[in-house]
This record gives C-alpha cells, structure tokens and sequence, in this order.
C-alpha cells in the first residue's frame, strides 16, 4: 500500500495512526499541498477532488475519504479494532470521530483558509482567528460528548476513531492558537494515546516531509 499525504494533513494524520494501530505496513506518497500539488493531474486521476489523503492499494485500486478509509480497515484487517464492540458505543464514538471530520476538520482546511484570503479579503490575522474559532467551537461539543466518560480512553480501554480523529484536530487547535486546556477529557484521552507508538509516530513533525 502507499498513502499519498501531506505532513499537516489531519486527514492523512488519522490514517498514519489507524495504519499504525493495526500494524500495517505502507510506503509514503508526498502531495505538497501549499505548492499545489494537490491540483495536478497525476493527483487528480487518483482523487477528482484534489485532496488527501489517498490510500493506493497494491492493486491500484484508489480510497479516498481518511473516515471511508478507517472503515474500509475496520472490515479488512478487524483486528484490533477501532471501534467499540458494542453498537451504541460504536455509534457514539463514531459520532466524534464525524464531528471532527465533517465539522470542524473542512471549516478550517487549507482550501477554506485561502479562500477567505483570496474571495472574502480577509487578513492573516482574520484567518488565523475564523480557524481558532472553528477548532474551539467544536472541540467544545466534542468535550461536552464525552466529558462524563470513565477511563483512560473515550470508549473503553483502547483507543477508537474517536481517538484516531481527536488527537490531530487538537493539533491543528494549538497550531492555531487554541487554549485547548478547556477541554480536559480530551485532553486526557490524547496523552493515553500519545503513550502509544501508533499515535507518537504519527505526528507532523517526525514525517519525512516535515519542514
């Protein structure tokens, strides 16, 4: 398999853990994407819409999607697994896992962030500030999911999507400035996380394309 990714990438970054965590193997795919190379053709015929990551299997069939991905893993390679066994906890933790990557993750990605730049007039400052906003806001309602949960993980006694997709948005949140100490269950889940290789090896700064 190859993931075609970007260091920054939250998206990619969840597939960096997952991969991980079920202990498979795969080469690394650079897309740059503040010089664009997101836009070329090459990367356009493996995802029409310009993003990452992309999961290449050794087929060449092409995923897209970091969560239709982590579902894809799930059903092929159950073990272990990243979702609870029972189908209200799955549900839940899916839940967080949806409301990092469908409404905070794409408010404040690269594309909306340029585009508040070139369309709307929008300052570095002002951008800064809508992208904090976003990251505070809904890892707020994230915290309020989750904030009566016993354990060292959100959903049992290892870490599930919710982790997988918590812990780069609490990334992207302090690159942008967030208190994120306001969210101590969060918080708490993330550091037992970050005593596993899976989620230690997987941040931005130790990826070869870190700059």
């Amino acid at each position: 398999m190859k993931l075609h990714g970007y260091f920054r990438s939250s998206a990619a970054w969840r597939l960096r853990i997952a991969l991980a965590l079920k202990g498979l193997r795969y080469g690394d795919v650079f897309v740059h994407l503040r010089r664009g190379e997101q836009r070329e053709p090459t990367h356009l015929a493996r995802n029409p819409q310009g993003l990452v990551p992309v999961l290449e299997l050794d087929d060449g069939t092409m995923l897209t999607q970091s969560l239709a991905i982590l579902e894809w893993l799930e059903e092929i390679h159950p073990i272990p697994p990243i979702l609870p066994a029972d189908p209200i906890e799955r549900a839940k933790a899916r839940a967080v896992g949806l409301a990092v990557a469908c409404e905070i993750h794409p408010v404040q990605n690269l594309k909306v962030l340029n585009r508040l730049r070139r369309d709307a007039g929008f300052d570095d400052a002002a951008v800064t500030a809508w992208a904090a906003q976003t990251n505070a806001d809904g890892l707020a309602a994230c915290e309020a999911m989750v904030a009566d949960r016993p354990g060292r993980f959100l959903f049992g006694s290892r870490p599930t999507v919710a982790e997988i997709c918590v812990v780069p948005q609490l990334g992207n949140a302090r690159r942008f400035g967030v208190d994120v100490s306001r969210f101590p269950r969060l918080i708490a889940a993330e550091a037992a996380a970050m005593e596993m290789p899976a989620f230690a090896d997987a941040v931005p700064g130790k990826q070869p394309d870190a700059e």
